[in-house]
């Protein structure tokens, strides 16, 4: 069996979502810093934009706008997540911003 004989992807869907994974960690830490928990619509309404795009595009680019999707879901409850650690002092607060 030749390399172009194989099907890959299920290899670059596991390679984007990790890319993905990776990129919107740090993104998360940065958001709740300067923005706080309320830009969480900022995640929500691009990801509700790409599923929706996801039902008319072809294969492989379908599951990379689902897959993108649901990680800016996922990243939006890591965006309360972040704030609840802020809080408990686990990670870095902004000094310019009042917390509730």
């Amino acid at each position: 069996m030749v390399l172009s004989d194989m099907y890959v992807s299920g290899i670059l869907i596991g390679l984007g979502s990790f890319i993905i994974t990776g990129v919107f960690h740090p993104v998360i830490v940065k958001m709740e810093y300067h923005y706080g928990k309320q830009s969480w619509p900022w995640l929500c309404i691009p990801g509700i934009l790409l599923l929706v795009c996801s039902l008319f595009v072809t294969t492989l680019l379908s599951i990379a706008c689902g897959v993108l999707a649901f990680s800016l879901f996922w990243s939006a409850i890591e965006l309360f997540k972040q704030h609840t650690r802020v809080i408990q002092g686990r990670a870095k607060k902004n000094p310019q911003r009042n917390y509730d």
